[in-house]
């Protein structure tokens, strides 16, 4: 059975299916007034969600300053993790930050997050620094990575 994946730029309308995912995907999710702000305020912010039969699965979130570029966050409803949709959108994301002039990409990602790295590294990312106790939830270390596009 086909399924139609489309990608696209996130708006305000969207943010109920994307707090759907936020809850589903992260112990301390952002709120809907934190995406409001990013989508309405922030204007280094760039939103872009993945919809499977028309319907939002995920979404991926990168600030873009100068020449570098800032992964906020990248979350899947659960049901859809292991069908390479995460992948699709990081690299839709990737190109949408290299149009956009940015010469380096960086993101944090917790140490036992091993699945993520493993997909980040598929990129050319790398580990590069670790931040001591920075998720507030259980004080776990985040790993930084980046890639020079």
């Amino acid at each position: 059975m086909n399924k139609t994946i489309t990608f696209r730029k996130m708006t305000v309308e969207d943010l109920d299916d994307v707090i759907e995912v936020e809850v589903n995907s992260f112990a301390t999710p952002w709120s809907r007034e934190a995406f409001f702000n990013e989508l309405t305020k922030n204007q280094f912010a760039q939103y872009l969600v993945v919809e499977v039969d028309q319907k939002v699965v995920g979404y991926c979130g990168v600030w873009i300053i100068v020449d570098e570029a800032h992964i906020t966050n990248i979350a899947l409803l659960p049901d859809y993790r292991g069908m390479k949709l995460g992948e699709a959108l990081m690299e839709r994301v990737i190109e949408l930050t290299r149009e956009l002039g940015a010469l380096r990409v960086t993101l944090e990602v917790r140490v036992s997050n091993e699945r993520a790295q493993k997909l980040y590294r598929k990129f050319g990312f790398e580990a590069g620094a670790l931040r001591k106790q920075y998720y507030t939830d259980n004080m776990e270390d985040a790993l930084v990575m980046w890639v020079n596009l």
